[in-house]
């Protein structure tokens, strides 16, 4: 990611129905041709596709055309199995084998109309893929699956990218992959080429790891593929604005994407919903803040004075210097 060059954006475009009958009036059925549409008003420039909930009323072309005629760019799809009351026991990890084979079926036809819009990442979180109690789940048989279906799926077209993204918990109480060392250690297991990881910054907190580290961890093992920026207090997936009260971890995160390389699109997974802001507004301030946070981790990148307080680890030097190019 060069600080230099501004990186496609995009959020969640679930967050653009608050507010829709007042933005649509009269409007009875709200698609995402239209969710696109007013998202595009926000400064966005690219989007994430959920399958197949947003699929339901609009086809692959529509949705091509969508993204067209706003100027966005499809930045990859995710996987949502949440919203179907089949899974609830898990996608990959149920322990009905038929409901499994549904799991892996579904994400093939998500793959395929990926690959038919030119797409070339796919997302999955498996939140449904956990346990809530002792003695629920056979781990060992759990993880088999989970690997299994992942290779078969990875397989399934090697030009598109498979981005795990980890979270600790919730819907279940304990997720098979909560964190960024197990998730390295499936990816290891699957052996596949178009695998990696999406790093979203509310579930690092939430996972007690330190962005910046878990993404250091993720270059060194795999791959980043995608990012989300948001934030939280590090209790649950708060969703909160970038930067609202983390701001030096987010530089410094950002300054090691900038160190890795990473050249993808920055996802706002943030919930307007919560407090019912306005989510024009809200993705607003999101760019905003990343631009300038953006260009202080760029001045940080290079600064020679930094990089010799760190290699001594002189955290009171360090956050000096870093104090001073964020509140210049």
């Amino acid at each position: 990611m060069n600080g230099t060059t501004r990186p496609l954006y995009a959020a969640r475009l679930n967050a653009f129905k608050i507010g829709g009958a007042e933005y649509w009036p009269g409007k009875n059925s709200v698609t995402t041709s239209d969710l696109l549409s007013r998202a595009a008003t926000a400064g966005l420039t690219a989007a994430d596709l959920n399958y197949p909930d947003h699929f339901l009323e609009d086809s692959p072309a529509e949705l091509a055309l969508a993204l067209n005629d706003n100027g966005m760019t499809l930045n990859g799809m995710a996987m949502r199995y949440y919203t179907d009351p089949g899974y609830k026991l898990g996608a990959f990890t149920h322990p009905d084998a038929q409901v499994r084979r549904a799991a892996i079926e579904e994400t093939k036809r998500g793959l395929d109309v990926l690959a038919e819009m030119g797409g070339k990442l796919m997302t999955l979180w498996m939140g449904q893929d956990g346990f809530d109690y002792s003695f629920q789940m056979d781990y060992a048989r759990a993880w088999g699956h989970t690997i299994e279906a992942m290779a078969e799926v990875a397989d399934h077209n090697p030009q598109i990218d498979i981005a795990l993204e980890y979270k600790p918990n919730e819907p279940r109480a304990f997720a098979l992959m909560p964190d960024a060392a197990t998730t390295l250690l499936a990816i290891r297991e699957i052996g596949r080429d178009n695998t990696g990881v999406t790093l979203d910054f509310a579930h690092v907190l939430y996972a007690d790891e330190m962005p910046a580290f878990a993404a250091a961890l993720i270059a060194r093992h795999s791959r980043i593929l995608g990012v989300h920026l948001n934030d939280g207090y590090g209790k649950w997936d708060n969703g909160l604005m970038v930067g609202a009260v983390h701001p030096i971890q987010t530089v410094e995160l950002l300054v090691e994407l900038e160190r890795i390389g990473y050249g993808g699109a920055i996802y706002f997974d943030t919930f307007p919903d919560h407090s019912g802001l306005d989510p024009v507004e809200e993705a607003r301030t999101n760019i905003e803040v990343v631009e300038r946070l953006r260009a202080t981790a760029a001045r940080l990148t290079t600064d020679p004075d930094l990089q010799a307080a760190i290699a001594r680890q002189d955290a009171p030097m360090a956050m000096r210097l870093v104090q001073a190019a964020m509140l210049a």
